[in-house]
């Protein structure tokens, strides 16, 4: 009981470690400019449940959903800054950052495309395919702390 009370705490470290570094990366990067916690409340409101709505429903049939998230924020903000460009496909004889060897396993981009359609058809162009990226990445990772944090207690 013991190793696994430490091991389940361990495992809490690390992705407490990933999450300071990527918002650090993410700050670093960014231009200097502040974050703010509720970006979108006037602008779209409804933004981020319907992020999290679709994070959710990708967690409930695939389990690696999380960590794939997480690793396609993590490849987004490593490579010029988070923008988004992970995201964008080849075209013509234009080769896409995702398809490039480092990023060949990168994996639930679609959870990023059902969440932008969600957000779309709240409010049409005004949630950037990379805050979609972040925020999916953020929830994700709140989703599966919570419940291991509340087996700790």
């Amino acid at each position: 009981m013991a190793s696994a009370m430490a091991s389940s705490q361990s495992h809490l470290d690390l992705v407490q470690l990933l999450i300071v570094v990527v918002m650090t990366m993410t700050m670093l990067v960014g231009g200097g400019e502040a974050l703010s916690l509720d970006y979108y409340a006037k602008s779209c409101p409804k933004a981020e449940a319907a992020v999290a709505a679709a994070v959710k429903q990708a967690m409930a049939k695939d389990r690696t959903v999380p960590a794939g998230l997480l690793r396609l924020h993590f490849h987004d903000c490593f490579v010029r800054g988070c923008d988004g460009s992970v995201l964008l496909d080849s075209s013509g004889n234009m080769s896409a950052e995702k398809d490039g060897p480092p990023n060949a396993s990168l994996h639930a981009f679609y959870v990023i495309d059902n969440a932008k359609a969600a957000v779309e058809a709240l409010c049409p162009g005004v949630v950037s395919c990379a805050d979609i990226l972040a925020l999916a990445a953020r929830d994700a990772v709140a989703m599966v702390i919570r419940p291991a944090l509340n087996q700790i207690k």
